[in-house]
């Protein structure tokens, strides 16, 4: 049978393959491979006499550590305009992260009520164009979430964003009642007695949410320098420079930094990737 795992624990593995969730061990030929299931795999299983095993893990197209979860393919970016004040480089550096990992950013822009409409546009203006999902919410009213529940179908979705921006109660008000069942499953299989959090995958709307908010690291330097600038849509149009090797920073002839005068990009994105540019530059040179 093929499912995919939900949750995982001591060594035990659940298998949610639609019909039925099965706990589940892994063969030990995944260690000498040095493979570890994840949260997120899709796998294959066997199940005799009421015991499962992984005989399978198929490839992954996204792989995260913190937390650590397989094969998500959507973030809900969850950031307050105000309290906190939206601070644009770490936003930036979220979309960076879900572009280096295959994952499509959405942009929820929550607490709008706080502020003037003007205010909010501002931020609409740094991203047109750019092909990003862009919502702007009030996450304490649940009306404002049916655009992000429709999001969840066919999709693992993961939410990600600082402290105080709205996420909990995001994931709150998506999970609802799910949360209960997913608690009466557990003891159902006998393994009710765990209580460390772990993370784990909620079928919801016909989709998986991730029931912990992610990317709790945001480190870049992992980024090789040659490919960052492809991490950036709107820099597509303009790769024509002079030099082959062009970086876009300090080159002649770069078309990027032409339409970076012309108005054609934002001057907001384009200073971020030249300090992560740096960055990565930087962290090099130490080692």
């Amino acid at each position: 049978m093929k499912g995919i795992i939900t949750k995982g624990i001591g060594g035990f593995y659940y298998i949610d393959t639609v019909d039925e969730v099965f706990e589940c061990k892994a063969r030990g030929k995944f260690r000498h491979d040095e493979l570890t299931p994840m949260v997120g795999d899709k796998v294959e299983i066997t199940v005799e006499n009421g015991k499962g095993v992984i005989e399978k893990i198929y490839e992954r197209s996204s792989e995260l550590t913190r937390p650590m979860v397989s094969n998500v393919s959507q973030a809900f970016i969850v950031f307050a305009i105000k309290d906190p004040d939206l601070n644009m480089e770490l936003l930036n550096r979220f979309i960076l992260l879900c572009e280096y990992n295959n994952i499509k950013p959405i942009i929820c822009i929550n607490k709008i009520d706080l502020c003037e409409k003007e205010e909010y546009l501002y931020i609409k203006d740094i991203f047109k164009d750019l092909g990003y999902e862009l919502l702007f919410i009030k996450a304490k009213e649940e009306d404002n979430l049916k655009p992000l529940k429709k999001m969840l179908k066919d999709n693992v979705t993961v939410l990600c964003g600082p402290s105080g921006s709205g996420k909990s109660t995001i994931l709150n008000s998506l999970i609802g009642n799910y949360k209960m069942e997913t608690g009466e499953v557990s003891k159902k299989i006998g393994r009710g007695k765990h209580t460390t959090r772990h993370s784990e995958l909620i079928q919801i709307e016909q989709g998986f949410l991730l029931d912990t908010p992610g990317f709790s690291t945001l480190d870049v330097d992992i980024m090789p320098k040659e490919e960052l600038q492809y991490l950036f849509p709107e820099f597509s149009s303009y790769r024509q420079c002079k030099f082959n090797s062009c970086l876009h920073n300090k080159e002649p002839g770069c078309k990027v930094k032409e339409a970076l005068d012309k108005g054609n990009i934002s001057r907001v994105r384009y200073d971020f990737y030249i300090k992560t540019l740096e960055e990565i530059m930087g962290r090099r040179k130490k080692w």
